[in-house]
């Protein structure tokens, strides 16, 4: 009997294979990063064919790791940064163009112009998104209108689309030898083309955008068999059966089932997920109405979200742009060397601002600068400027929501930090709880694979793993609190109305 789920977990910056036990613990991982492409300001793009082949790398990394092969492994789990756009033709399998990642913001003018009729909320009510260069669709409008010959490919069928889940199973099941198209509901929920309620690509919007519907994948639920794994691969005949988009499967790892519950996700981005259950709660407050799941025939369950565009990728920033720190674990040490930010608070609006603002005409900002300021300091207010910015996200939650959040599960890569979280638990004034397994995107993915295969038995097998391991407690003043709140949001309207006609 097979004693493993391994997990894809197809991410911004690195494609991740994780092993799990029937404990939701890690046997083994397997991980490459993959190239950066910022050709101008406000793109950001990757190289699809190079994911794919760094897929199949850490899948042999993970397998090798552990000892094991794939006989080993009860199913594949795939989860993915949910808005980058892949764009490929069906014949050759090749992409037509880089993969546009949810970062780019080239896509304003399209934007604009779908926004001249009924304004930026125009399809909210039924997609539960506003107009943003965040969501896949107008990057899929982009690439048509501006890659040679692909409005063409496209309008005679040949090419297709797909959120890197879609591009990763259609290799991982055949590609051009029957490579099966799928994507899951949480992921179409993030292209400005389903319907919430139907669960279905609506044509209407898909006209507007100028995308035929035969580039779209099918709709499928988030755990169920798709397909198996190609002859040639190393999981050959091993089932693909869940699909998540990262912070879906993030709140799924943590066992955050049920209306009520939430968890904020610490990577490239911050993104605090609320479910509502079988409600579709639309937002009043800028936050993002989306599926948190469906399981095979089950009810469709949504959620509210604030998605905040840049926190890790700061720290990354700082080490790769500005070169204050050599590695990202550094800057925690090198805030500690002061007592406080110096006065300085850091809006990092590099690709605008989103949830709750959504204002992309904001750009980063260092503000309170003085003489008396070091590098420890910006390095301190970088980290407070992910504290404060789920902070904005968790009120607009509180207040859609009608009820306070009693506590925070938290995950990602940041939570390894102890100042931040600290940080986290003083800003918002209730507890930050951290998992024993914070990996909880790729395991989130193994669980929706596992139970479409009764690898696990249900939802109460699942959270019966989940076990806490660290909890915060807030401990600072509710007067500096509020002093440091106020001081942040006037940092944050410093930040907006910086790109205007004169300034792209």
């Amino acid at each position: 009997m097979s004693k493993y789920v391994i997990a894809i977990d197809q991410g911004t910056t690195s494609s991740r294979a994780i092993i799990f036990d029937r404990s939701g613990s890690i046997v083994s991982v397997g991980q490459k990063e993959h190239e950066q492409i910022m050709p101008h300001a406000g793109w950001v793009e990757h190289d699809a064919t190079e994911i794919w082949q760094n897929v199949q790398e850490v899948i042999g990394s993970a397998l090798g790791r552990a000892d094991i092969t794939r006989h080993d492994i009860a199913t594949i789990g795939i989860t993915n940064q949910r808005e980058t756009a892949v764009v490929w033709d069906r014949t050759t399998g090749k992409p037509v163009y880089n993969a546009i990642v949810w970062q780019d913001i080239r896509t304003q003018p399209i934007v604009d112009r779908l926004a001249e009729d009924g304004g930026v909320e125009r399809f909210k009510d039924i997609v539960g998104l506003p107009l943003a260069p965040y969501f896949s669709g107008t990057k899929i409008a982009w690439i048509l209108e501006n890659v040679d010959g692909a409005r063409e490919a496209a309008d005679r069928g040949d090419l297709l689309f797909g959120t890197t889940d879609s591009w990763v199973l259609w290799n991982l099941t055949g590609g051009v030898d029957g490579g099966v198209h799928v994507t899951d509901v949480t992921n179409a929920s993030r292209t400005l083309f389903m319907d919430l309620e139907t669960l279905e690509w609506r044509e209407d919007i898909l006209e507007v955008f100028g995308v035929p519907r035969s580039m779209l994948p099918e709709i499928k639920s988030s755990s169920e068999v798709y397909g198996y794994a190609e002859d040639s691969s190393l999981l050959r005949e091993t089932p693909i059966s869940g699909i998540l988009g990262d912070q879906q499967s993030a709140t799924f790892g943590q066992a955050a089932f049920t209306a009520g519950e939430s968890k904020n996700t610490y990577g490239t981005g911050c993104f605090l997920i609320f479910q509502t259950g079988e409600e579709i709660i639309r937002s009043q407050n800028g936050l993002l109405t989306t599926v948190g799941y469906k399981l095979g025939d089950g009810p469709t369950h949504y959620a509210l979200e604030g998605s905040i565009a840049v926190t890790g990728s700061l720290i990354q920033w700082l080490r790769d742009q500005l070169g204050i720190i050599d590695s990202a674990p550094e800057v925690e040490a090198l805030a500690d060397t002061v007592e406080d930010n110096g006065g300085v608070y850091f809006v990092p609006a590099f690709s605008g601002l989103f949830a709750p603002y959504w204002r992309p005409d904001a750009r980063g900002a260092i503000v309170g600068l003085t003489r008396y300021v070091t590098k420890a300091h910006i390095a301190r207010a970088a980290l407070e400027a992910v504290a404060f910015q789920t902070r904005d996200v968790l009120d607009a939650v509180n207040a859609d929501a009608g009820v306070d959040l009693a506590e925070l599960k938290v995950d990602g890569g940041m939570v390894a930090n102890d100042a931040l979280m600290q940080f986290q638990a003083d800003v918002l004034g209730v507890p930050v709880v951290r998992p024993v397994v914070a990996e909880t995107t790729a395991l989130g993915a193994a669980y929706a694979a596992g139970l479409a295969v009764g690898f696990w038995k249900d939802l109460d097998d699942l959270s019966s793993n989940w076990q806490e391991d660290r909890r915060w407690e807030p401990e600072l003043d509710e007067a500096e609190r509020d002093r440091q709140l106020r001081l942040w949001r006037k940092a944050v309207t410093k930040s907006m109305d910086w790109v205007d006609e004169d300034l792209k």
